[in-house]
């Protein structure tokens, strides 16, 4: 070490930043998550008594059912539009690098401000797609208000974000396909669907499962979609993600425990047990879709 100081030197920062604002509140998240504490007064050793309570809690459950739904309303319509898009765009389409652009102009946007406008849009009253089923007679749907209808209007928002961005992935790995293999699928008759289903995907396979993966991390820590949508609880606000807590995902229920209730320590219980089952629904998605490439050949 003592021969190679400088490199090490110059690459120190990034590790020293590292320890500071990573490694480190993760393991006093650990340490604090066996504590009792408000933020300000003592801390007080309570075991696994926040885990215990957890388990028992019937919200941190309707929370994590939450967060479930709206992943799955969201990532599959999201990726499977993303495939389209790519598909579209890997063609002979004119002005391709306009329409990259464009569809990657949401992931860029601000979410905070796509939220307050997307609340617009599905409010109950006056909302845009009120007034038009209201025109077309079909009446008008508590977008705000219905369980149901609240994780469609949160995972309709993480679907505009978020498929550009996984078209540009889709289409990254399409490019890298060897067009050799177009050409000689043709040579043998084989139409544009078939070449699609038979080349395409089997190829593409490892950067679906990167997209799967990354979606199921990041929509395992939904948080500003219903945040800005529902606001933060308070004596006015008691149903935190809206009415019956239909928005309420698990990272926001994490939020209103420790910094609303300041209940640090069961927050911080709260976010080791949502990255294992991230850590649990990451390998499930690994299997699943690495599984079935190894079956195929």
């Amino acid at each position: 070490m003592r021969a190679y100081w400088r490199q090490y030197l110059a690459i120190s920062p990034f590790y020293v930043l590292f320890a500071v604002f990573m490694l480190g509140p993760v393991l006093f998240s650990l340490f604090l998550a066996f504590h009792k504490w408000d933020g300000l007064g003592p801390m007080e050793f309570v075991g696994l008594q926040n885990f215990r309570f957890m388990v028992k809690d019937s919200l941190f459950w309707q929370s994590l059912t939450n967060t479930f739904a709206i992943w799955f309303l969201s990532t599959i319509p999201m990726l499977l539009l993303a495939l389209v898009l790519a598909a579209m765009l890997n063609s002979s389409v004119r002005f391709g690098g306009f329409y990259r652009v464009a569809y990657f102009i949401p992931n860029v946007t601000s979410i905070v401000a796509i939220a307050i406008f997307f609340g617009s849009v599905f409010a109950n009253q006056v909302g845009l797609v009120n007034v038009v089923l209201q025109w077309l007679h079909v009446g008008t749907v508590g977008w705000l208000t219905d369980s149901f209808a609240i994780k469609l209007v949160i995972s309709a928002l993480i679907t505009w974000q978020w498929t550009g961005y996984n078209a540009i992935i889709y289409l990254a790995g399409m490019q890298a396909i060897s067009s050799e293999l177009y050409e000689a699928a043709r040579i043998d008759g084989a139409g544009p669907v078939k070449c699609f289903l038979k080349i395409t995907l089997p190829l593409l396979r490892p950067v679906i499962l990167f997209t799967v993966i990354m979606s199921a991390i990041g929509g395992m820590q939904t948080f500003t979609e219903p945040q800005v949508l529902f606001g933060t609880v308070d004596a006015t606000n008691p149903d935190t993600g809206g009415p019956g807590h239909a928005g309420l995902t698990t990272v926001l229920y994490l939020y209103r425990e420790a910094f609303n209730f300041n209940q640090l320590g069961y927050g911080a219980a709260i976010a080791w047990a949502l990255f294992l089952v991230i850590l649990l629904f990451t390998v499930i998605n690994w299997r699943l879709i690495a599984g079935s490439g190894r079956r195929d050949r």
